[in-house]
């Protein structure tokens, strides 16, 4: 396809914390024009100010999405954001509707939709959303494809690991994409759906996240796995489900299929690490058995509170971190020289000595160019990498909707 036949999405970015997401959709040829980051209980901003450094000042960019009006946000194409996993379980309090209890921010989401009704939506969240809440399984996702095949969408989500698809990072994230009716990704999930490759070849995410296992996800004359109600208050009340990593729902079907990629050779630790780190990074020699004894196996007798005995279990990490393939999954508490069982920690291949990550690795990590988050405190610059995504990974959804169905 010719540059001329590509097409560029208007996109309104919601939790866009440093700009992973613009980064990604505007590598592909997508244009931003409303974007929302504001953190709570903190009074300096550091992801809005860093975000604004690169790519300036937007009305409502620092505002509590809550207290957005949805009206003000400016018509755009496609939604994206990627939110928190909560509780989204919903309460009647008023005879006139419904509102959610804590999980306030699919809810901002939601309102955002109903009023914009924009053309597609790309959601990210942690993959543990599909199991939550423990208590009632999936209902949480149940709640979320309810409410948008209440507002005519078809869904369909993708639990993606970065490292399986040629990425430095372990980094598993729920992917969901939503089409709303009339659209060209809609009328493809009908004109499609019952192929037998639909979701291996036909669907959204196949076209640049290929599968191995083609035949087993077919969907060609099977019933649905589940009828998905408009009801949300039924759905919050008695859906569960137990979801697979990928899956469909379009007019109130749904199927879910456990697929397995087809792993590209991931580019490695190693490959982001630079030379000459600062002496700050290095753990003190009278910190090594501390680190040593976090991270082995442990089987040890506690005792409870009430005084009862039990064994304390759990197997050994890396120690130090492997160079030669993927890093762990980043974490919000990365930096800083305290031993910690889940920071990395590995042996510089200049020094040999052992030190943690610095910012501009971690940034490299998930895609941002080096020094990204620079001017922020050092704590910070480690947490907003562990909250954000992995650039490349929205670069390619972006290069699928700019070529479109």
């Amino acid at each position: 396809m010719s540059e001329k036949q590509k097409i560029s999405l208007q996109v309104a970015e919601l939790f866009a914390g440093v700009g992973g997401f613009r980064l990604g959709l505007e590598s592909a040829g997508h244009k931003t024009v409303w974007a929302n980051q504001w953190e709570p209980k903190i009074k300096v901003q550091h992801a809005y100010e860093c975000y604004r450094s690169y790519f300036g000042d937007i009305r409502d960019l620092n505002t509590d999405i809550y207290k957005v009006d949805k009206k003000s946000i400016p018509d755009h194409n496609l939604l994206v954001g990627g939110f928190p996993c909560q509780d989204y379980s919903v309460a009647t309090t008023r005879a006139k509707g419904m509102k959610g209890v804590k999980g306030v921010l699919w809810w901002s989401i939601r309102d955002t939709i109903l009023e914009k009704r924009p053309d597609y939506i790309l959601l990210e969240n942690v993959d543990r959303l599909l199991k939550s809440p423990v208590k009632q399984r999936g209902r949480d996702f149940g709640i979320i494809l309810s409410c948008l095949f209440a507002l005519d969408y078809s869904v369909e989500w993708r639990v993606i690991n970065a490292a399986e698809y040629g990425f430095p990072q372990k980094r598993r994230r729920v992917f969901i994409f939503g089409c709303k009716k009339g659209t060209d990704w809609y009328n493809s999930f009908s004109n499609n759906i019952s192929d037998y490759s639909f979701l291996a070849k036909k669907s959204f995410f196949s076209k640049e996240f290929p599968v191995e296992n083609e035949r087993e996800l077919s969907l060609y004359g099977n019933i649905p796995n589940r009828e998905i109600s408009t009801d949300i208050q039924s759905t919050s009340d008695n859906f569960s489900y137990s979801f697979s990593n990928s899956g469909v729902m379009h007019n109130g079907e749904m199927w879910s299929k456990k697929l397995i990629p087809v792993t590209i050779e991931p580019a490695t630790l190693r490959s982001v690490l630079i030379k000459d780190a600062d002496e700050s990074f290095y753990i003190s020699k009278e910190s090594i058995p501390k680190w040593e004894y976090l991270k082995d196996s442990k089987r040890e007798e506690r005792t409870r509170k009430d005084g009862t005995k039990f064994f304390y279990i759990e197997g050994a990490i890396p120690y130090p971190d492997n160079l030669d393939t993927p890093s762990r999954t980043i974490i919000t508490s990365e930096g800083g020289l305290t031993p910690s069982r889940f920071k990395h920690l590995i042996q510089d291949p200049w020094t040999k000595k052992l030190r943690v990550l610095t910012p501009e690795e971690v940034e490299k990590l998930n895609g941002f160019p080096s020094g990204w988050t620079e001017g922020m405190p050092i704590n910070w610059r480690y947490f907003c990498m562990g909250n954000a995504l992995v650039v490349g990974i929205i670069e390619k959804m972006g290069r699928i909707l700019a070529r479109m169905a």
